[in-house]
């Protein structure tokens, strides 16, 4: 099977042109088997599943309305893009809006701004996005920055044997020690990965060759043995070209890789995909899971076979080895917050997550309508509800992330609206009294540290991520980019509500779903008035 998908570029470019690009998904169920094997009902836009990849040019504006045929609420939430001066576009379900009621409707203007590379577009109401509402994101530059012949898109996620949101239902009813482990299949441009698909090369061209994982938990591997791939992007940011052997995806995570096509054409190559989780242990033939594709030279050639290497003796991005072309000293931190990982296992269902003192959960009145309209008591987190993990930032002061984590799972963190410099990362917990690798200390170089939107957090290890709270009256969600979210892994960023109070045009519309779902519009996070939160359920402490 090919790949599809390639963008062939014209000498003439793209156009340098703003525009309004207009999409609409008509949102809706669609039973279907991804995997071979597995039949349930499915989420797709349009009729279709996968929803097709959206391209827009660096500039435009893409006006997405979605419309909800779903029995539930729903939310869009374009994955690394600012969202300058527009919070109420960012999409994440009683953070920055009430949702879409069922039957109901709600346009999304996400402006691109000068952000160009890759992106994705996914549903941020509760797991729907593990259920097909995902869609790659492309924002083509104006002017090619970077010289190459074709565009290629590789997108990988995970398909579980059911809907997530109804596993998530189901463990809540059982003890906590008996967890069945869900092992998932790696699909590949939305086909299952053990149908070998065809990626066609010519010699002698230079592919640019787009990768992204938009799975739910688990992270993936891709190498072309043969061919050397230098980095040239990652989470929207372009970087200094880094030679690697390959590269190693978190859910979230995306890179642009130039790949040069060989000389001769006398053998054929291998593309291969590796899903893995490094909280499930090895099984044969469930997990890690290895779907080979091909580089096709010329039909019928023989493949080209390559031993076998370890991952420690070939070369992978690392965050402190890329470096942004753009360069941007460290900056120093006016401010420190500290997020651990903590977490609570009730003696039934699922364990409760946090990054402080108490698990994420939603509130009565979204986050933003309460910043919006709590005037000066906005900047006082209590008013938000404890299970909202509110944090308040002052305008224009450097803050510093320290996430800690000291158990034995990984999680992809994923900071809302900005990209952070990544600047250190080092051991926390005892890895060794569990059998794991002690995560090296590693600093960034202070006059350009990486910036990115999704970071891993070791296990048994921290990071410290640091940026300038320069977006005045953002309301930003910072959590791990898995399931773990569902079960309260998150902080809330408000950056200088006030701003907020006296710049914000919130649409109607967002006014309107959250009345047609018997939401309130104002107030603290119980839609009362000045610390009473009566109406809240209690906060889970951890």
């Amino acid at each position: 099977m090919r790949f599809g998908l390639v963008v062939q570029l014209l000498v003439f470019g793209v156009s340098v042109l703003a525009a309004r690009v207009q999409v609409t998904w008509d949102i809706g169920y669609k039973s279907i088997s991804r995997d071979g094997f597995s039949t349930w009902r499915a989420i797709g836009a349009n009729g279709q599943v996968p929803i097709p990849p959206i391209y827009v040019t660096q500039g435009d504006v893409l006006e997405l309305t979605a419309i909800n045929h779903l029995d539930k609420p729903i939310t869009l939430h374009a994955h690394g893009l600012f969202q300058r001066n527009s919070t109420f576009y960012d999409g994440v379900g009683m953070v920055t809006e009430c949702g879409i009621p069922p039957g109901g409707q709600y346009t999304y203007m996400i402006d691109t701004g000068e952000q160009h590379g890759l992106y994705f577009i996914h549903g941020h109401y509760g797991l729907e996005m593990s259920e097909g509402l995902r869609a790659p994101f492309i924002i083509q530059e104006k002017e090619q920055s970077t010289e190459y012949d074709e565009d290629i898109l590789l997108t990988l996620e995970d398909w579980g044997q059911q809907p997530e949101g109804e596993l998530i239902e189901r463990l809540k009813q059982v003890s906590t020690d008996s967890l069945p482990n869900d092992y998932k299949t790696g699909l590949v441009n939305g086909i299952n990965g053990n149908i070998s698909q065809t990626v066609q090369f010519e010699c002698n061209r230079r592919y640019r060759i787009r990768v992204l994982n938009i799975g739910l938990d688990q992270s993936f591997k891709v190498q072309i043995p043969g061919h050397t791939m230098h980095v040239i992007e990652a989470d929207g940011v372009t970087t200094k070209p880094l030679r690697v052997d390959g590269l190693d995806l978190a859910p979230g995570q995306r890179y642009s890789v130039i790949v040069q096509a060989l000389e001769s054409d006398e053998f054929n190559y291998g593309l291969n995909v590796t899903m893995h989780a490094d909280f499930l242990d090895p099984v044969p033939g469930l997990t890690p899971r290895y779907y080979p594709q091909v580089i096709e030279y010329r039909k019928g050639a023989p493949m080209r076979e390559y031993a076998q290497q370890s991952d420690d003796a070939l070369v992978w991005p690392d965050d402190f080895t890329l470096e942004p072309r753009d360069e941007c000293e460290m900056g120093s931190a006016d401010r420190v917050i500290e997020l651990n990982k903590r977490n609570y296992l009730p003696g039934m269902g699922l364990p409760y997550y946090g990054l402080g003192n108490t698990s994420y959960a939603s509130v009565r009145v979204p986050t933003m309508l309460s910043a919006l309209t709590m005037g000066d008591l906005a900047r006082d987190p209590l008013v938000y509800g404890p299970q909202s993990s509110v944090i308040v930032l002052n305008y224009m002061e450097n803050v510093e992330l320290v996430v800690r984590n000291g158990m034995n799972r990984s999680h992809p963190m994923h900071v809302h609206s900005r990209v952070f410099q990544v600047v250190e990362r080092g051991p926390w917990g005892d890895a060794q009294a569990m059998g794991k690798r002690v995560v090296p200390l590693q600093v960034a170089r202070p006059n350009n540290p990486m910036r990115r939107d999704t970071v891993v957090l070791p296990e048994f290890g921290y990071i410290k991520l640091r940026f300038k709270a320069d977006l005045p009256g953002a309301v930003s969600i910072v959590h791990c980019h898995t399931e773990h979210l569902a079960q309260g892994m998150a902080v809330v960023l408000i950056e200088a509500p006030r701003v907020l109070q006296q710049n914000a045009r919130v649409p109607q519309a967002l006014l309107d779903n959250c009345r047609a779902l018997g939401f309130p519009i104002s107030g603290n996070g119980a839609g009362n008035q000045g610390y009473d939160l009566t109406g809240l359920p209690p906060a889970i402490a951890l």
